[in-house]
C-alpha cells in the first residue's frame, strides 16, 4: 500500500516589483523616469490599425506586480487617452496587484466646471473613465484646478513643479532677489504668490478680459515693476497669446526683462511665432509634454527636467512612504 506524501504548500509571495510601461505620448520622459529608478521600461506593443483602432499587447507578466503606466495628455490627446485606458485595462485583466496611471499633464483639465449653460465637465468624465478602466491610483502634476482630485474615487497625488521652479530661479537667474513674480491672470494668483513668498520678493498681477477662449482682449497691470526684471508664472502655455501680451504690458510699464515659467508647454497653433516675436527674454518649461522639436524653432525655450520628481514619487508609492517631501524639495 502506497503512503501518500502531503504536498508542500508554498506561502504566497509578499514581494512585488515595479513595472513601468510607456504609452506613445512621451516615451522619452518614461525612459528618464525608469533610468532614474535603475529600471528598463517594461515590454509593451501599442499599434494603431488602418481603421484607427488602438491595439495593446503587454509583452511580459504583470501578475501581482506594481504597475505604473506613463502617458501624458498631449499631442493627439484623444488617441493617447484611449491608449492609456486600454493599457490600464490590459494590466487589470493580467492580474496586476496595483495599477497607477502616471499622467504628467492631465488631459481635459481646463474643462473642470460648468461655466456656461449645457457645458460638460469633461475632466470628471476622464476621471470616471480611468477608474472604470481599472486604475487604482493616479499621479499627476500641477492640475489646472485642484478640485479635479475630488472627481476621483481613488487616491490622486498632485505633484508640484514649484520646488524645481524655485531651484531654477535661484541657480540660473542673476540677482533674483530684485525680481517681481507676476501672475498673468487672477486664477494663477495663488500659485504666483506662493513662489513670491518663498523667494521673499514682490508680486504683481495682470487682470485680463477675454472676448472668447484663447483670445485676450485687454490687460491691466496691478503692481509696480518699473526698473525690475519680471517672471510670469503660469501652469500652462497653449497658444501663448496671454504670455505675449503680458510681456508687452510689463515692458510698457518699465520692466527691464520678462521671463516666463510654465509647467505644461502645450505650445499649439502659432505659439512658437508668438514667443519668438514677443518681448520675452526666455520661456522656461518642464518636460511634462515633449517639445524638443519646438526648441529647434525657438531659441528662447529652456527646459526643467522633472523626471526625478516623478521617479521619486513612484519609488515612495511602491514602498508605502509619504510623498509630501516632494511638495517642498527637489530629489537629489
Amino acid at each position: 500500500m502506497l503512503d501518500l506524501v502531503p504536498s508542500v504548500v508554498r506561502p504566497p509571495s509578499t514581494t512585488n516589483s515595479i513595472k513601468i510601461f510607456a504609452g506613445n505620448s512621451h516615451v522619452d520622459f518614461a525612459r528618464l523616469v525608469a533610468k532614474r529608478l535603475g529600471l528598463e521600461l517594461a515590454k509593451c506593443v501599442v499599434v494603431k490599425y488602418s481603421n484607427q483602432e488602438t491595439s495593446v499587447t503587454i509583452g511580459e507578466s504583470v501578475r501581482d506586480e506594481d504597475v505604473f503606466i506613463v502617458q501624458s495628455g498631449c499631442g493627439e490627446i484623444n488617441d493617447n487617452l484611449m491608449e492609456l485606458l486600454i493599457m490600464i485595462n490590459a494590466c487589470k485583466s493580467a492580474s496586476a496587484r496595483r495599477i497607477t496611471a502616471v499622467i504628467p499633464c492631465f488631459p481635459y483639465a481646463r474643462q473642470d466646471k460648468k461655466d456656461k449653460s449645457r457645458a460638460p465637465i469633461t475632466a470628471k468624465l476622464v476621471a470616471n473613465m480611468l477608474t472604470v478602466a481599472g486604475a487604482n491610483h493616479v499621479i499627476t502634476m500641477d492640475l489646472h484646478a485642484s478640485q479635479i482630485q475630488g472627481f476621483f474615487n481613488i487616491p490622486v497625488d498632485n505633484l508640484y513643479a514649484e520646488p524645481s521652479t524655485l531651484k531654477y530661479i535661484r541657480d540660473q537667474i542673476e540677482d533674483y532677489k530684485s525680481i517681481v513674480i507676476v501672475s498673468p491672470d487672477a486664477g494663477g494668483a495663488k500659485r504666483a504668490t506662493a513662489i513670491a513668498d518663498k523667494l521673499d520678493v514682490d508680486f504683481a498681477l495682470i487682470h485680463k478680459e477675454r472676448k472668447k477662449a484663447n483670445e485676450v482682449s485687454r490687460m491691466i497691470l496691478v503692481g509696480d515693476v518699473r526698473g525690475r526684471p519680471c517672471i510670469l508664472v503660469d501652469d500652462m502655455a497653449d497658444t501663448c497669446g496671454t504670455l505675449g501680451l503680458a510681456a508687452k504690458v510689463l515692458m510698457d510699464n518699465g520692466a527691464t526683462k520678462v521671463y516666463a515659467m510654465v509647467t505644461h508647454a502645450v505650445l499649439s497653433g502659432k505659439a512658437i511665432g508668438v514667443i519668438n516675436s514677443s518681448a520675452l527674454t526666455s520661456v522656461i518649461v518642464t518636460n511634462t509634454i515633449p517639445h524638443e522639436d519646438k526648441k529647434l524653432l525657438c531659441p528662447k525655450l529652456d527646459t526643467i527636467d522633472i523626471s526625478s520628481t516623478f521617479a521619486e514619487a513612484i519609488r515612495r508609492t511602491h514602498n508605502g512612504e509619504s510623498i509630501s517631501y516632494l511638495f517642498n524639495y527637489v530629489p537629489n
